[in-house]
């Protein structure tokens, strides 16, 4: 997978039937959905796979305790079935995951259990387990590091985590076993039209400047919060349909909570959930929900999104987190539909299709937990607006790329054979990480890594977890990464340097 060979690929391919624009989770699933349909299929990423806000989320497939208490019940009927979906077509990126609420007043307990009865309901035959009441006692057993005083007992339910980059570059890799062609690094640059009809795009390569005119059946416009951008290289006039929201994110050593089970605060002051998740070897505490006016690449959390996480945590754990605790902290934006100001947390999270005059099919909204349903639904949409042979999706039964068939906790599945024959099998960069150098070498051969940025922020977590260790590292990541893809001193310092400025908005 050497970029050489895919840019060649590129050149020498005439017309796409289905050309994505975006590779986050929507346009990567857009991507697989088509390949495995048989047509011919590119996807173009502006930056590296998953770097908004695909790799930016809470880690839960999940079909929403928070939906569920806003009525929103075919959302999250469908999300539960996706997750099941999820589990069986990913089982090492995809965990089923425990998650216990505190409770401290009777009242909440009945009303909780009744509604995470009804969760567990709706999942159906596909449910992993019943939710049970708790004693007290069992609860500080679950939740070793819970705030005990007052304490009434707690409720358990099942739910689902996951390591949502690595799905992302999962999913990429399936989009080659399947036939397709993915490139990062190769922003889109602007919409040909033929005879009014969107026709194709104009791309440039990040690395090299050279330019290319590549024509497809249909375009996808699946760039996330950056779509209304997309949208009005089509129409100048498109009105815009985003309202991005920031959601924050906290990471914690294990010793707040050093159970195996996630904490479920079920209202915080500002009316949401909060979650305290075991991911990673670490803590991961989230989310917020903060209107924003601009879409920069790198959003950095605010000083009071950090406090009121660490606040609103702390009242329910024994030892309260401070700032000096937090080992790395970080925003994503979420692609909400409704445009205008004012508060995004009462916005849908579900998603919509939109095809123009010209015929680009755009979506906006959506989440993870149900990429593959939106993947299906736009791809069907797509090969209507193209004239494609209608052929059916085949993704519900599909696995993705590295699949072992059974669970497992190695996020590389079956390519962990092919990086245990590579240079460095084994060897650590940093005793903070289980990061190997032949696991940054297979990201530079394989899963195109084209910095030091896409290595320890998607790769590998090391910036989600550890943000100082991951700095350290990155000198040693920057000449593995030099020797595998030849680049030269100035290449190698400048790519060490641009991630520690990334580095700095974890800090």
């Amino acid at each position: 997978m050497r970029r050489e060979q895919l840019l060649d690929r590129l050149r020498s391919t005439p017309r796409w039937d289905v050309l994505v624009i975006g590779g986050g989770a929507t346009g990567l699933g857009c991507a697989v959905d088509a390949a495995a349909r048989g047509y011919s299929t590119l996807l173009l990423e502006a930056h590296d796979f998953a770097q908004g806000t695909s790799s930016r989320s809470t880690k839960l497939i999940h079909g929403g305790v928070r939906y569920l208490a806003q009525g929103r019940i075919g959302l999250v009927r469908e999300a539960l079935a996706e997750r099941a979906t999820l589990l069986d077509n990913a089982p090492h990126l995809v965990h089923p995951q425990r998650f216990v609420v505190p409770v401290y007043r009777q009242w909440d307990r009945l009303l909780l259990a009744a509604g995470l009865t009804a969760y567990g309901w709706l999942a159906g035959a596909r449910s992993l387990g019943p939710s049970r009441l708790l004693s007290v006692d069992d609860t500080l057993a679950a939740l070793p590091g819970v705030q005990a005083a007052g304490l009434v007992g707690g409720i358990a339910y099942m739910d689902a985590r996951f390591d949502d980059a690595r799905l992302a570059i999962a999913l990429m890799r399936t989009v080659f076993d399947l036939g397709g062609l993915t490139i990062n690094h190769l922003p889109v640059t602007g919409l040909r039209h033929t005879r009014g009809r969107v026709s194709g795009i104009g791309a440039r390569d990040a690395e090299t400047g050279e330019a290319f005119e590549i024509a497809a059946q249909v375009v996808i416009n699946a760039a996330g919060v950056w779509g209304d951008e997309v949208r009005q290289l089509d129409d100048p006039a498109a009105p815009a349909q985003l309202a991005p929201s920031q959601g924050a994110h906290v990471v914690l050593d294990r010793r707040f909570l050093p159970g195996g089970d996630a904490l479920l605060i079920p209202r915080t002051p500002d009316g949401r959930v909060l979650f305290v998740i075991p991911w990673q070897g670490r803590l991961l505490l989230g989310t917020t929900d903060t209107p924003r006016a601009d879409c920069p690449l790198e959003p950095r959390p605010l000083a009071t999104e950090i406090d009121f996480i660490l606040d609103t945590a702390g009242r329910y754990l024994a030892r309260r987190p401070t700032r000096a605790d937090v080992r790395s902290a970080f925003a994503g934006l979420r692609p909400l539909l409704g445009a205008g100001g004012g508060s995004t947390a009462a916005l849908s999270r579900e998603h919509s299709i939109e095809v123009s005059a010209a015929g680009l099919v755009s979506v906006a909204g959506g989440k993870w937990t149900t990429y593959r349903r939106m993947a299906e639904g736009i791809v069907d949409r797509a090969v209507a607006v193209a004239g494609l042979p209608v052929r059916a999706s085949t993704t519900a039964k599909l696995a993705l790329h590295g699949s072992p068939g059974a669970p497992s906790d190695d996020v590389f599945g079956t390519d962990r054979a092919i990086i245990d024959r590579l240079p460095g099998a084994g060897q650590r960069i940093h005793p903070a990480f289980t990061l190997s150098e032949a696991e940054v070498r297979h990201a530079a051969r394989s899963e195109q890594a084209r910095a030091v940025d896409d290595l320890l922020a998607r790769r590998h977590r090391a910036l989600f977890i550890d943000a100082p260790a991951a700095i350290e590292a990155a000198p040693v990541v920057a000449a593995i990464l030099a020797d595998e893809l030849g680049w030269s001193a100035a290449r190698t310092a400048e790519s060490t340097e641009a991630f520690r400025r990334v580095a700095e908005g974890f800090l």
